[in-house]
């Protein structure tokens, strides 16, 4: 009797908020034996439950969900911490014969934890100087900036994110070569099969909406305001997530909490079309319709590419 191919070593399952990641992930993690490690960068932070759509205990069903509520909101996100933590969990449930199901859409985040990627380091002077660029000019000027330098990279990170714009003129200014230039192929470290879950604009759209609006009633507004009782207004990172954003700025009373809520919506839209085209460059990702008129049949061809992938 022939022995069974293992199934390949490690499964992302990726593409843009909304598409229906998080629970084909506790599916697949059910169906092969194995536990789901978090790589959506929000939901590393402790307390941001409702804004970054984190599953319940009751929704993960039973399946251990790793790398979520690891971080204060005050801490800034580290894409090299990151990396090394995955790989520890990988590594620990590969050493256990479980398969690790990585889970999210913050596309650096997965290829730090898969691929050869290896950070440039930091100057403290430098870092220093394009902070205080960042807070004389704001955010938009220095985006302008790295366009003009890098228009890869520029498309890649939101104009709002000042955080990353720092990181990625500061290397650009580190290593003479464009931030992009830094980032290397799709040289894997594990043995790994990429699902993208592929929902049209229009679908995803009304999906983005709607979410939105389910978590304002469920308590965005007053989570914020706990968030930021315990400095989540101080959090470099934290504090522009997509949501916590707006609705500091409506308690903060630069806007009405209904134009948070549209705010909310815009944002959230153009950043799944960032990671859209984040996953799209990607080769590697196997690309299956998350649509609501076939999402009872996404879990049965999911498996099936799992199964495809181990007689290949």
């Amino acid at each position: 009797m022939r022995t069974p191919a293992p199934t390949p070593r490690v499964i992302t399952v990726v593409g843009p908020t909304a598409a229906g990641k998080s629970d084909l992930g506790v599916f697949l993690a059910q169906q092969l034996g194995g536990e789901v490690v978090n790589a959506d960068s929000m939901q590393l932070y402790r307390g941001m439950d409702i804004g970054t759509a984190k599953l319940t205990p009751a929704e993960r069903d039973g399946v251990p969900h790793h790398l979520m509520d690891i971080w204060d909101v005050t801490e800034a996100a580290s894409v090299a911490e990151y990396q090394r933590l995955a790989r520890t969990e990988i590594d620990r449930l590969l050493s256990e014969g479980r398969t690790p199901v990585l889970v999210g859409g913050s596309g650096l985040y997965v290829k730090g934890a898969i691929d050869a990627l290896e950070f440039p380091g930091t100057d403290p002077g430098v870092r220093a100087r394009l902070e205080q660029e960042l807070t004389e000019q704001g955010s938009g000027a220095l985006h302008a900036r790295l366009a003009a330098l890098d228009p890869g990279a520029a498309q890649a990170i939101l104009p709002s994110n000042g955080r990353r714009i720092v990181r990625a003129l500061e290397v650009i200014e580190i290593t003479g070569k464009p931030f992009t230039a830094n980032l290397p192929g799709d040289e894997a470290v594990y043995d790994a099969l990429q699902i993208g879950v592929d929902v049209e604009r229009p679908e995803l759209d009304e999906r983005i909406r709607t979410r939105v609006d389910r978590m304002w009633e469920a308590g965005l507004v007053d989570e914020v305001r706990d968030l930021e009782a315990r400095g989540l207004r101080e959090g470099r990172t934290a504090s522009r997530a997509l949501g916590y954003q707006q609705v500091l700025a409506a308690l903060a009373g630069e806007c009405t909490e209904d134009e948070a809520r549209a705010e909310t919506v815009r944002a959230t839209k153009r950043f799944a079309r960032r990671q859209d085209s984040w996953f799209r460059r990607d080769p590697r990702v196997e690309w299956l319709s998350g649509a609501e008129t076939q999402r009872a049949e996404l879990p049965g061809r999911a498996l099936a590419l799992v199964e495809r992938a181990v007689t290949a």
